[in-house]
């Protein structure tokens, strides 16, 4: 498991995750209330969307425990209470220290890489591609990708496609 790969789900949970809280912001402006009956009140256009709340919430609680046993297992005092967003750059500022466990990095790569899948889908996306730095070794083009759900690096130039990297 590498730490690059580390920083890619990281950094596409960072940009994902407020789309997330975005899907359950009800189109009508106003704010999304229920019913004594159940429903949403009139005046709202939006349904509740359950899976993206389920996803949320999952998310949510992956990165709070992620984050603990991180800090735990590097000895570090618990961090204080914060938004998703904020607990994902201070796990993405311990990256270097983490990689030095090989274990941890890999379970770190593994919740991140599940959380990312799982936001994609909830937000409708069949397959999430990451723009990576850098240039294709084969090609020279700015087109190098990672392609999370297949696992691969590809440069996705019509005239290369060269694969770089895949998960054996």
């Amino acid at each position: 498991m590498s730490g690059d790969g580390t920083a890619v789900w990281l950094q596409s949970l960072m940009h994902r995750f407020p789309e997330l809280l975005e899907e359950l912001t009800p189109s009508s402006g106003g704010r999304l209330r229920e019913r004594h009956g159940g429903g949403p009140v009139a005046g709202t256009t939006a349904p509740v969307r359950l899976f993206v709340s389920d996803t949320i919430r999952d998310i949510t609680d992956g990165v709070v425990e992620l984050e603990e046993a991180v800090r735990d297992r590097l000895g570090l005092r618990p961090a204080r209470p914060a938004p998703v967003p904020e607990r994902l750059r201070r796990l993405a500022g311990l990256l270097d220290r983490i990689a030095e466990q090989p274990d941890l990095a890999a379970h770190m790569e593994d919740e991140t890489r599940r959380m990312a899948r799982r936001c994609a889908r909830a937000l409708g996306d069949p397959e999430q591609m990451v723009r990576l730095p850098g240039r294709c070794p084969a090609c020279d083009s700015v087109s190098l990708r990672a392609f999370p759900e297949r696992a691969a690096v590809m440069c996705v130039n019509p005239a290369c496609r060269q694969v770089l990297e895949e998960a054996s």
